[in-house]
């Protein structure tokens, strides 16, 4: 169907782009009060409560947490924070901020002016503005700031980063179908294989909504890790359903596709 076709085309088109996400600087601390819980979410749940403006968790309100860099937010708030954004009226699992590939040159240079800092920096921010979950940004971000020596900034943009892929990480193992982990997008499923020291190979889709990412073991990646696995499973169904009810014009198209060969 071509609205799989175009889902597993962008897979494997980031298999290519996606940088390491640098994890181990960024590993949460052991604390209790921090724990990450790892539970299979109740997105019915996440959806009424995160529309609900009453509730403490409505989206609003931990957005504007999220925006000022407040520190008492929980994991569980992130968690809601990350899941409740795929029922928001401005989410498309298929964005792409103009700005995202701006500075993909420069960014692929091992060391970089300050001229070229300020460039990734401004493009980063701007594509971060038009998107506030791009992991990719944030780690570009991360990365220019600590080698502008900006340790404040980058300091709040790697809690953020660690934070959201904890959210990925609480909801299951990945190991299969039952424990898939939820991704709000595609593109965050190469970020998780690579904080667990993998590079992946393929992609493929597996109805009525996952997907299947097989992998290798990052020769590049010197931590010490159990590197055992052969892929792991993504829950995509929200996104597939977001992406349906806003792109329509796909499904139109794949009709017309089908009763042309049908006539032929």
């Amino acid at each position: 169907m071509l609205r799989k076709t175009n889902w597993i085309i962008a897979l494997l088109a980031a298999i290519a782009v996606v940088p390491a996400i640098s994890w181990a600087q960024t590993a949460p601390k052991k604390t209790n009060s921090r724990k990450i819980v790892v539970e299979r979410p109740d997105l019915e749940e996440i959806r009424r409560v995160t529309l609900d403006p009453q509730g403490k968790y409505y989206f609003p309100k931990l957005m504007a947490k999220y925006e000022v860099n407040d520190t008492t937010m929980t994991p569980d708030e992130f968690r809601h924070l990350y899941l409740g954004y795929m029922f928001q009226e401005d989410y498309d699992p298929y964005r792409v901020s103009p700005y995202s590939g701006r500075t993909d040159e420069l960014r692929s240079k091992p060391t970089h002016t300050r001229e070229e800092i300020d460039t990734i920096t401004k493009y980063a921010q701007l594509a971060l503005q038009d998107n506030p979950f791009d992991l990719r940004q944030m780690s570009f971000l991360v990365h220019v700031l600590k080698e502008r020596r900006k340790d404040m900034r980058a300091k709040i943009w790697e809690y953020r980063l660690e934070h959201l892929l904890g959210a990925i990480k609480s909801t299951g193992s990945g190991e299969d179908l039952e424990n898939a982990w939820y991704v709000i997008y595609p593109v965050h499923e190469y970020d998780m294989v690579q904080l667990l020291g993998y590079e992946a190979t393929d992609a493929s889709f597996i109805d009525p909504g996952y997907d299947y990412l097989t992998v290798r073991p990052d020769e590049t990646d010197k931590r010490k890790r159990d590197k055992s696995a052969k892929g792991f499973y993504f829950n995509v169904q929200i996104p597939q359903q977001q992406y349906e009810l806003k792109h329509p014009e796909d499904d139109a198209t794949e009709y017309e596709t089908d009763v042309n060969v049908a006539d032929s």
